[in-house]
């Protein structure tokens, strides 16, 4: 294998760091997660102590992350941990299912979240969702192919307006409350215990806070030393979870239990309902807004992925290339980005784009993501004497209660999506079958 000489250098601060975090998490998946969850539980308060548990367990995973990256900083991020823990074929296999199925699926149903909101203002016929969501994609490229600097500066800037949404939501539960605006329908109704369903509903709420763990794949690119990324990983987290819980309490709020669990699009409803047909367009806008603020940050670090793991094993040419002038990897990009548009497009062929991705990416991601949690245990105990600038605390409970919710949730995502999984899992097995000629990759496994 040719040794490339390129490689990622430090030009990444905390709060780059934390933003892109904030975006991979906070996605369009809050605004359809929401009335889906709460179709699943019991009443309005179980949804909240939910969201804020769901929060608190992802808290825990990224405080792992957090170790991991900051002893052992990788562009890679979770990538090279696996690769540590369990060899560079598992390394390998994951490489590959973030490339085929999780980043690429996310991509692929974030696209189709754009392309649904757009396509009600702007009318491009039957088809108008998937020519928005590929027109989409191919700019996101050419943005990040641009340079890294552009590519995060969009970020910040897409983050913040995001935030600003989220906010509007908050300001909206508070109108109502301020003003004695009476909720639509009861804050909280019982449900009766066959029609909850908690695994389901955890599918869901899991589903908006999966993302976190990328930010670990700018670990190498931290200017402030290995210290940056733990601090980008709990700011970031600490701000998705305050936005979360308040936003189901503005929509409860304002729609109350039975009115969020039957919404389409809950966050425009209390809109309109509170602030008029003004403010039913500006969430529009951000929802949108959303959807390609974690577009743009599942680019960034799913070709930081895939660039590790090609520079790794010497497969796939010169995905394993870093351009050193634009600091990016840029046969990455593109690759992840012609891989999106063929989902896109199998999206479109099922007229189910949004639920045929939910489907296609949940299995694969909890699966490795419960491997992941497997790691930090394992990486602890061969390498104790591995300096490391933080550690997760109350060890070993955060790491079980990390590792438990994960593969609970992996779980569910099986039961759940069935038929969906299979398309999702079949892909992995074929990164299985492209590993099996791979020679070793010095370093790990050992």
């Amino acid at each position: 294998m040719t040794v490339n000489r390129s490689s990622p250098r430090p030009q990444l601060n905390v709060w780059h760091a934390a933003s892109v975090c904030v975006g991979m998490v906070i996605g369009a998946g809050i605004f359809s997660s929401t009335p889906a969850a709460a179709a699943n539980l019991p009443n309005g308060v179980v949804l909240l102590l939910v969201w804020a548990a769901a929060g608190a367990l992802s808290l825990a995973g990224a405080l792992c992350f957090a170790e991991m990256a900051a002893a052992f900083p990788d562009t890679g991020g979770d990538y090279h941990f696996l690769c540590r823990a369990y060899g560079h074929k598992v390394g390998f296999l994951f490489a590959w299912s973030r490339f085929a199925v999780i980043h690429t699926g996310s991509m692929s149903m974030l696209a189709f979240v754009f392309g649904d909101y757009l396509s009600t203002v702007v009318h491009l016929g039957p088809m108008g969702s998937a020519i928005i969501a590929t027109s989409t994609v191919v700019a996101l490229v050419a943005v990040n192919l641009a340079g890294l600097r552009f590519g995060i500066g969009a970020q910040v800037i897409l983050t913040s307006i995001v935030l600003a949404g989220l906010m509007s939501v908050g300001i909206a539960g508070l109108w109502d409350t301020l003003y004695a605006l009476p909720s639509a329908t009861p804050m909280s109704t019982p449900r009766s215990i066959p029609d909850v369903h908690w695994g389901q509903a955890l599918v869901y709420v899991f589903l908006a806070y999966g993302g976190w763990s990328d930010a670990a794949t700018l670990s190498a690119e931290m200017t402030d030393g290995s210290r940056g990324i733990t601090r980008a990983l709990v700011y970031g987290m600490a701000v998705v979870t305050g936005c979360y819980l308040l936003v189901n309490w503005a929509l409860l709020r304002g729609l109350g239990f039975d009115g969020l669990s039957a919404a389409n699009a809950p966050a425009a409803d209390l809109m309109l309902r509170t602030f008029g047909r003004p403010g039913e367009l500006f969430i529009v806008a951000v929802v949108a807004i959303t959807a390609i603020t974690a577009m743009n940050a599942l680019l960034i670090a799913g070709a930081r992925t895939t660039y590790a793991a090609a520079r790794d094993t010497g497969a796939f040419g010169r995905l394993g290339h870093w351009h050193e002038k634009r600091g990016t990897p840029s046969a990455s990009i593109i690759a992840i980005g012609l891989v999106t548009l063929a989902l896109i497009g199998f999206g479109a062929w099922t007229r189910h784009g949004f639920k045929t991705m939910v489907d296609y990416l949940s299995p694969v991601y909890w699966f490795f993501l419960t491997l992941s949690g497997g790691a930090y245990f394992i990486l602890r105990r061969r390498h104790g004497a591995t300096h490391r600038p933080f550690r997760a605390p109350l060890y070993p409970w955060v790491p079980i209660a990390f590792i438990a919710s994960s593969a609970f949730v992996f779980y569910s995502s099986v039961a759940y999506v069935k038929v969906g999984a299979v398309a999702g899992i079949v892909v992995m097995a074929l990164g299985m079958l492209l590993s099996i000629p791979l020679r070793s990759a010095k370093g790990y496994g050992s």
